[in-house]
């Protein structure tokens, strides 16, 4: 298992009232396209590190750490909805000048990719999401634990019991739930993780983040409006799931195939929640097989 690229280096980008933190994976070339990635919850930027290495021949990629993860500060105003991540992404695409963009979005940052591109097509030139968090109200034993965190009294009791376990415990239960091989994940990355966990727990805005954000997903899927959102996508979309993900439904892929006007669903083997990180290589694939398949047969978005 050779050593694992170190993660992207980032900055503060300011976006009006607040600031967000993003990574830029540094192109091989001058001419390529820009890209953004957006993490999923309980995430960050660096989830995409491997990905976006792979990916630097074709695309010059950024990853945002979403409001109150990762290095983000928390928003102002508390508002950690889909809605609210969504304007907080169509700002750092402007604040850039760098759109159209490639847009990458993995379970929560697949829903705000999806509501972006669905409303905004003028800032995405293709979009690949990630086992999207897109409504399914069929009950899993993942989405489940999500319910039970947005609860008044019962989700900060359980991410305080949760703080009081040690950070490796916790990774682990993260890799075990969101990975179909958690050992297949290499141990520097999982020392990554490790550490990232415990710079959180000395945030004060950890629990809120992560409470308010399972809110906001919640919230989206009981309004449903996220498969009306991606019912106006326009551009080309990659849409990948996980045979083995235990928190979004790989049969949501059928539905993902009829909704989706331009896609390319594939649903991978021996894969979970995460494939940018679990089969990076795979996901590069599909991507640059969109790519293709859109300049073959799509020649206005190719010339875009």
């Amino acid at each position: 298992m050779s050593t694992p690229i170190p993660q992207w280096p980032g900055e503060a980008v300011r976006l009006g009232d607040r600031e967000v933190f993003v990574r830029t994976a540094s192109p091989s070339r001058e001419d390529t396209d820009p890209a953004l990635f957006v993490h999923g919850l309980a995430g960050s930027s660096a989830n995409w590190t491997d990905l976006m290495g792979l990916l630097s021949g074709e695309l010059a990629g950024e990853a945002v750490d979403l409001p109150g993860f990762g290095y983000s500060p928390p928003p102002p105003d508390h508002d950690y909805s889909v809605d609210a991540h969504t304007i907080i992404v169509a700002r750092l695409i402007e604040k850039r000048g760098r759109g159209p963009v490639h847009l990458f979005g993995n379970s929560l940052g697949g829903a705000i990719a999806t509501r972006l591109a669905g409303t905004r097509p003028d800032l995405v030139r293709s979009l690949t999401l990630i086992s999207p968090a897109l409504p399914d109200l069929r009950p899993r034993y993942g989405p489940a634990r999500i319910l039970a965190t947005t609860m008044p009294g019962i989700g900060p009791w359980a991410v305080r019991r949760l703080a009081a376990l040690p950070a490796e415990q916790r990774v682990q239960g993260t890799l075990e739930m969101c990975f179909a091989d958690p050992t297949g994940l290499h141990p520097d990355r999982v020392m990554e993780l490790v550490e990232d966990v415990r710079r959180r727990d000395g945030l004060t805005h950890n629990a809120e983040a992560l409470i308010a954000s399972s809110r906001g997903i919640v919230t989206a899927y009981m309004r449903r409006s996220l498969w009306r959102y991606a019912a106006r996508v326009t551009a080309p979309t990659l849409v990948i799931y996980g045979r083995h993900d235990r928190l979004v439904d790989p049969r949501m892929a059928a539905r993902a195939g009829r909704v989706f006007k331009r896609s390319r669903v594939v649903v991978l083997p021996d894969v979970g929640h995460v494939a940018q990180m679990e089969r990076p290589e795979t996901v590069a694939r599909e991507f640059r097989a969109l790519l293709e398949d859109a300049r073959l047969r799509l020649p206005d978005t190719a010339a875009g």
